[in-house]
């Protein structure tokens, strides 16, 4: 089967602007991402998938310079965006991870491609979210292109189309839904938060990749960052009081899997 990974990128950003692009240790963050994804060992193909909005040029041109697929689809609409990315690829199977992870562990991705591999033909959604165990910004989710197909096709709701898979693991009564969840056997996805949105997240993995990437060991492990953040709580509290926001705040009302306890807004106490 072909696996396509697809890392979602645009420099449009609300809370911050051009983000994947800001410099991480020397390198751009959609750079570092993309090396990131690639130390994986699962064989996969891997594409970013920005949008056709010049804006979006300089996503291209990097792509171009760093010998990256590079796909161009619709600005808003991402689920259509990673389905035609996937018709093109020939995937039978497909990756959906967020640009904004420049964090996340190639074990990780390996963890959950192998468990869906191993399961094969048992699950139509396979992810490490729901629910979610690793520290925010370890996103991995897999389907099969049947299911990814399934979902582009009927999926109505504003939501559905902007976060790509909602339609797929909210529906469980429809889809086989698989999860993996961390094997240090607790939950630190509501208290450690290695995604970016804000200023303060950047500045947080900035300063992450500034005490652990040489250029002699430039992937960034969760063990070693781990270890940084239990010995530098200054590292740590850079943007704790974001820990545990995520998109499902503004959703709670329409999904009917996720629960208040897996969100917080903005500004409330950690």
């Amino acid at each position: 089967m072909t696996t396509l990974v697809v890392i979602q990128a645009r420099m449009g950003s609300s809370r911050l602007p051009g983000k994947v692009m800001l410099p991480l240790a020397g390198r751009p963050l959609l750079q570092r991402m993309v090396a990131q994804v690639a130390a994986a060992r699962s064989p996969f193909k891997l594409t970013v998938a920005t949008t056709v909005d010049p804006a979006d040029d300089p996503i291209a041109a990097l792509c171009a310079a760093i010998g990256v697929r590079c796909f161009r689809g619709h600005p808003t609409d991402l689920l259509d965006r990673h389905y035609h990315a996937a018709v093109l690829a020939g995937a039978d199977v497909v990756v959906k991870i967020p640009s904004d992870c420049p964090l996340i562990d190639p074990d990780i991705i390996d963890r959950v491609l192998s468990f869906f591999r191993s399961t094969e033909g048992r699950y139509d959604y396979v992810s490490n979210l729901h629910p979610a165990t690793y520290p925010d910004g370890n996103d991995v989710e897999v389907m099969t292109i049947t299911a990814l197909e399934q979902a582009f096709r009927e999926a109505r709701r504003p939501l559905e189309r902007e976060h790509t898979t909602p339609f797929l693991w909210d529906n469980p009564d429809r889809f086989r839904i698989g999860n993996v969840t961390w094997e240090a056997g607790i939950d630190a996805s509501m208290s450690h938060r290695f995604t970016i949105d804000y200023r303060e997240d950047y500045d947080f993995v900035k300063a992450v990749y500034e005490a652990l990437s040489t250029p002699q060991n430039p992937t960034l492990r969760l063990g070693a960052i781990l270890e940084l953040l239990a010995a530098r709580p200054d590292i740590m509290a850079i943007n704790a009081r974001y820990a545990g926001v995520n998109w499902y705040r503004h959703h709670l009302g329409e999904l009917r899997t996720v629960s208040a306890r897996e969100t917080r807004r903005s500004g409330d106490t950690a």
